[in-house]
């Protein structure tokens, strides 16, 4: 699998996505202000890769910490923290594996751990993470892969595949399984402006992997459909709110209209710590605005003229109706979302002894 992101003794090593598909190289973060920095300009980005990237921050934080003891670190730890939760706005997947990493600091120190131990445990905690998204992953690829045509077009926005997660990805681990079941598919990746992931990023994964793959600008999506080239959509999301409502890179809403409009099912592909259930509906989701450079420049050329006011919105919000199943390693769940979701237990707030 592409080597996202993995733990090493200098610290967490990424691979930089800024610089695909024609520069394969690595940069290795060895504080937590550098995995900070790693995250915002995207040298990592999708929500679950985004989420262990934190966490093992965290990790990395206390291993490198000066502190003698827990109560001497404590302070520290909490603004490691609030360093890497002020990175990216919009994925709950960040704040989730955060989240996680404090409960288990607090429990540890409540019950006196020893500083060493702690900081043991909180690397075991953020592996436990990778492997986790792996499984989920390759658990989605079998709910998903079933819910694909046995032949065809399908049609992916942005990139949500294993460049965005810790192996195998979402919406293209759905893609992946199903052409392992045996299905002949071909994928028609957006090239997803303005950062390009889908003509960087997913048509690299999948054509490293042989699987067919045609990039088609963002405005090309509805002319494909109505020639009947494209038989589904699957994508990935940053954040779910609890009436289904999904959160992913902007573009998505105006990919699930023209789905709708053309009778082809939509399906989104997500772990379920993209879930947030606290989060009523998308109106509510915080939404990134990224630098204006992204838009105004390719390449380091200008492209637009001086002067003139940009808006670079990172994500959209896609209303729960527009979506035909969501995808999770529990299962496909399905409309009415307010009542499926909440059938599912949510992630236990209890940790395991590591």
């Amino acid at each position: 699998m592409i080597p996202t992101l993995n733990w090493t003794p200098e610290g967490v090593r990424f691979i930089d996505q800024t610089r695909l598909p024609l520069e394969e190289t690595y940069v290795t973060a060895a504080t937590v202000e550098e995995v900070a920095r790693v995250i915002e300009t995207m040298v990592v980005r999708g929500a679950p890769a985004i989420g262990v990237s934190a966490a093992y921050g965290v990790a990395l934080g206390a291993q490198k910490t000066n502190a003698g003891t827990t109560a001497e670190f404590a302070p520290e730890f909490e603004r490691n923290c609030a360093r890497l939760a002020a990175t990216r706005p919009t994925a709950v997947n960040l704040f989730w594996a955060i989240d996680r990493m404090k409960r288990l600091f607090c429990r540890l120190a409540t019950a006196g751990t020893p500083l060493e131990e702690i900081k043991q445990k909180l690397l075991a905690e953020a592996h436990a993470m990778y492997e986790e998204d792996i499984a989920a992953c390759r658990a989605m690829g079998v709910h998903g892969g079933a819910l694909l045509p046995d032949e065809g077009g399908v049609l992916t926005h942005c990139n949500a595949g294993a460049l965005a997660t810790c192996g195998y990805g979402t919406a293209l681990g759905v893609i992946r399984a199903a052409i392992e079941q045996g299905k002949r598919i071909h994928v028609y990746a957006d090239e997803t402006r303005p950062f390009l992931q889908g003509a960087r990023l997913t048509a690299w994964e999948l054509i490293a992997d042989g699987i067919p793959t045609t990039v088609i600008c963002d405005n090309m999506a509805a002319s494909l459909m109505r020639q009947g080239l494209i038989r589904a959509v699957v994508v990935g999301a940053d954040r779910i709110a609890a009436n289904g409502d999904v959160a992913n890179k902007i573009g998505t809403y105006n990919v699930a209209i023209l789905a709708k409009e053309h009778g082809i099912p939509f399906y989104v592909a997500a772990p379920w710590s993209t879930i947030d259930l606290a989060t009523a509906t998308g109106e509510a989701i915080p939404i990134e605005e990224r630098p204006a450079v992204e838009v105004t420049h390719h390449g380091g050329r200008q492209l637009t003229p001086l002067g003139v006011a940009i808006r670079n919105p990172a994500f959209d919000v896609t209303p729960a109706r527009y979506v035909t199943a969501i995808v999770t390693e529990r299962g496909v769940l399905r409309a009415p979302y307010s009542e499926s979701l909440a059938a599912f237990e949510p992630a236990s707030s209890s940790l395991p002894d590591r």
